[in-house]
């Protein structure tokens, strides 16, 4: 076929993607394994070789990524139905104090985030954010803005989330370099978020009934909040609530209810329990580039600091101290850390599926003409990567299948620059900052937010899609700073 008519069975089949999704309301796995089997088929696949492309993309995927996002769910569910989480975020309120509350709910957003996904973060810790706002008679996006936008700068910048995972995996990044350099890049974020959010908060936004009913009590009116608002903190935080309004999921909350009351953990735990195997891969990552070939401390870092060993080994260390030792039952932790993988087996899917796409690309020869007219765009391959990724979460809203789709189209250009790790690395993370980007009404996390933080879609969109936006671009800024000098 000439390059021509690939390039529109390319440009139909992303189009066939997105109608599926958006408007047919397709599940992105099956809209993603319809539409890699008709482009397959259709570019001229033979009907013998198709399943072998289908599973040798899957196959591929999978097996680099799905160790990785199941272990980082099973230490996330484990912190959280310990009680690991809450009682961080409580640590860090009462070391900073009252007057710097929203700082330390984005710093717990963005510690938390690290093993908890979003919506799971987002749980967590909005009751925490509801009890201060009640105790210090302050607006409730002034702590919930900044600690939300926290969580999600780590959900779509950092592994083990699988987005970041999944584009790694297909792009062949390395996960220890994409820390290296995303940990610091992110933090810097949460502040810059935290500074934005506290000038945009400056101006209160009306709240939906219900949920300053929820918040401060039956009583209270929008007029109270614009009142509280030109107030100083005046008491101290009780970061406590009920959290019924928050639509807890029935199975981890009845799961929580059947085991053994116990203190809540130490924050110190916590935070080494999180740092350990970010640690252990950094450990091996500098490894492989510092010592000799024959090292033993080489090889016994390599091993170490593979990410699924070192996730493997922070999962046991979690089952024990956090469950064991605090009175859990050998099945009451085997249950726990079994609930992790329902909520994570979908999205492992759908990066497999993003894998068999990108398998199609390449053996159809697509692959090969996209690369090339991406290449005659003219543009750097940081700034493809950002704005294909900005383009398709805009577009179809999660970030995932962004990520995916968008490994899978750049898959074949990156496979003849020839680009150092540490440059591969730099991609991947400016990939996630279009993944921040551009959360709107067609993304479940923008909805979750607004309707937690009582906002209306118009507020949402000034507040929410506007902090997001301007992180992710930054994110992607520092990407291009950083790129001529690593």
């Amino acid at each position: 076929m000439t390059p021509l008519i690939l390039m529109i069975i390319a440009g139909a089949g992303i189009a066939l993607l997105l109608l599926l999704v958006l408007k047919y309301k397709f599940q992105p796995f099956v809209a993603l394994m319809l539409v890699s089997i008709i482009v397959a088929l259709v570019a001229g696949v033979k009907p013998s070789d198709l399943v072998a492309t289908i599973e040798g993309g899957m196959g591929k995927t999978l097996g680099h990524i799905a160790i990785i996002i199941a272990l980082g769910a099973m230490i996330g569910r484990i912190i959280e139905l310990s009680g690991g989480a809450e009682a961080l975020a409580k640590t860090l309120i009462n070391r900073f104090g009252n007057k710097r509350t929203p700082l330390a709910l984005t710093v717990a957003g963005f510690m938390v985030g690290i093993p908890v996904f979003f919506e799971v973060g987002v749980i967590i810790l909005m009751p925490l954010a509801y009890g201060v706002a009640r105790a210090a008679r302050k607006p409730l996006l002034i702590f919930a803005l900044p600690m939300c936008a926290a969580l999600l700068s780590v959900h779509a910048f950092l592994p083990p989330h699988p987005g970041a995972v999944a584009a790694a995996g297909q792009l062949g990044a390395d996960l220890g370099r994409v820390l290296m350099f995303g940990l610091p890049m992110v933090a810097v974020l949460c502040l810059i978020g935290y500074v934005i959010a506290g000038r945009m908060t400056r101006k209160t936004y009306p709240m939906t009934d219900d949920i300053r009913s929820e918040v401060y009590g039956p009583h209270i009116t929008n007029q109270d909040l614009v009142d509280w608002a030109n107030n100083d903190y005046s008491k101290t935080a009780d970061a406590t609530h009920t959290g019924h309004a928050l639509g807890l999921e029935e199975s981890a909350s009845s799961l929580a209810a059947r085991l053994p009351k116990a203190p809540a953990p130490g924050a110190g735990i916590i935070i080494a329990l999180i740092l350990l195997p970010i640690i252990l891969i950094l450990l091996g990552t500098l490894a492989t580039t510092m010592l000799p070939a024959d090292s033993t401390l080489r090889s016994i870092l390599t091993v170490l600091g593979a990410p699924l060993v070192a996730l493997l080994i922070d999962t046991l260390l979690c089952a024990w101290v956090l469950g064991s030792r605090r009175g859990w039952s050998r099945s009451q932790v085997s249950d726990v850390i079994g609930s992790a993988l329902p909520g994570v087996a979908m999205v492992i899917l759908i990066a497999g599926a993003g894998g068999v796409f990108g398998k199609v690309l390449v053996d159809t020869g697509i692959g090969a003409v996209v690369s090339e007219a991406l290449r005659n765009t003219g543009l750097p391959v940081l700034a493809l990567g950002f704005l294909l990724t900005l383009l398709l979460r805009a577009v179809q809203g999660s970030t995932t299948v962004a990520l995916v789709t968008t490994a899978g189209i750049l898959s074949p250009l990156i496979a003849t620059l020839n680009l150092s790790a540490n440059h591969m690395a730099l991609l991947c993370l400016a990939m996630g900052g279009g993944g921040l980007a551009m959360s709107h009404i067609n993304d479940a996390g923008y909805w979750m937010f607004t309707k937690l933080a009582g906002l209306n879609v118009g507020d949402g969109l000034r507040t929410w899609t506007f902090l997001v936006t301007v992180l992710g671009t930054l994110g992607f800024l520092i990407t291009l700073l950083l790129w001529p000098f690593v």
